[in-house]
């Protein structure tokens, strides 16, 4: 079982580094919004750190689900998918092996890129720290409700558009939390205990029930 998931996640790995546009689109996406904010009111200091962590995780949500459309596409136009169902080894793990490669390819990469947010905004270091930190945390929880989403509308006309009114109301808490710590250490010099403990526990939560739901949304999807 093992073996099976790390072979889906480097092949996954392989195919996306092949269309490498993919994943620059991801990130450009990021850099574009966050970029755009300063333009449009202005450069003032004090402003701009009390917007910062509620930009970046907006700008982190939208890009991460730039690809959701695309998680199971490709196996579902080849074949693969079915193949994937026939095979031995339980869906889950192997939806879990898809979701993975999904977030090493743009979730992973907006948390390397989040020191841009705090050259643009004037953030510390520390706050940089914990917004990277809190991306860490949160950008797995948006890949793996995100493939909820994506099974559910897999096969569908307007699937992108189906997949934000799904997910959107999911991502919310994520968002809450995941910004709330950062603005607490930007501004409030408070404890991002209670912030950063919520998200580790909707962490968890999806790692245990996530790769289960989608894998029961794929089915659906295919019968």
């Amino acid at each position: 079982m093992l073996n099976t998931f790390f072979m889906i996640l480097q092949r996954d790995v392989k195919l996306a580094l092949r269309r490498r546009s993919e994943i620059f689109t991801v990130l450009f996406f990021f850099i574009i919004v966050v970029s755009l904010f300063p333009l449009g009111i202005g450069f003032d200091e004090k402003m701009l750190q009390g917007i910062a962590p509620g930009v970046a995780w907006i700008a982190a949500l939208l890009a991460s689900m730039l690809a959701l459309e695309r998680l199971f596409e490709a196996d579902y136009a080849d074949g693969t998918l079915e193949q994937m169902l026939l095979a031995p080894q339980p869906l889950s793990v192997l939806v879990f092996a898809k979701i993975t490669a999904h977030w090493l390819l743009t979730g992973l990469p907006l948390v390397l890129v989040a020191p841009v947010v705090g050259l643009l905004y004037h953030l510390e270091a520390e706050t940089v720290g914990v917004m990277m930190f809190m991306l860490l945390l949160g950008t797995p929880i948006l890949s793996m409700i995100g493939a909820i989403g994506a099974a559910l509308t897999l096969g569908l006309r307007g699937g992108g558009v189906l997949i934000s009114l799904l997910i959107l109301p999911l991502y919310l808490p994520v968002l809450v939390y995941g910004s709330g710590a950062v603005y607490e250490s930007a501004l409030q010099s408070g404890n991002i205990e209670p912030h950063t403990l919520l998200l580790s526990a909707f962490l968890l939560l999806s790692l245990i029930f996530a790769p289960w739901a989608t894998a029961a949304a794929l089915k659906i999807s295919l019968e």
